[in-house]
């Protein structure tokens, strides 16, 4: 893409005073890099994917409000994590951060168990264990 025809549009970006780096070519066809504060297509996907993400953690919500999930779900989906990443974090393996997922499990997890994850999410034991998805 020419720099002269960088898209400038709005975005959210700019209403942080945000730019965004992206490599454009210039009058002499020479890559180098320019700033732009948005561009329609990119907004319109990012919010897509946002509402997405934002249905993954109400459903987690819910579950957990209907005792299908422990409240791990919930707060692994809003933190972003997925099993794998959230396994790292906690230095355990995925098949045992999934059975800690199940609330009969959960509730029979030590509170050093719990900690791991209170940490990996940056809230309190407290929080973790008495989050109902209300």
């Amino acid at each position: 893409m020419k720099k002269q025809n960088l898209p400038q549009d709005e975005s959210n970006l700019q209403s942080a005073n945000m730019t965004e780096v992206l490599y454009v070519t210039d009058e002499n066809d020479n890559y180098t890099t320019a700033n732009s504060i948005g561009w329609d297509a990119k907004k319109a996907a990012l919010e897509e994917s946002m509402e997405l993400i934002n249905e993954r953690i109400e459903e987690a919500k819910q579950n957990v409000a209907n005792n299908l999930v422990s409240p791990i779900i919930y707060f692994m989906e809003f933190n972003k994590m997925d099993f794998q990443v959230l396994a790292a974090y906690v230095n355990m393996w995925q098949w045992t951060v999934k059975r800690h997922s199940k609330p009969k499990i959960f509730k029979k997890l030590s509170d050093s168990t719990l900690k791991k994850y209170a940490d990996a999410f940056d809230i309190s034991v407290d929080e973790l264990k008495n989050f109902n998805g209300k």
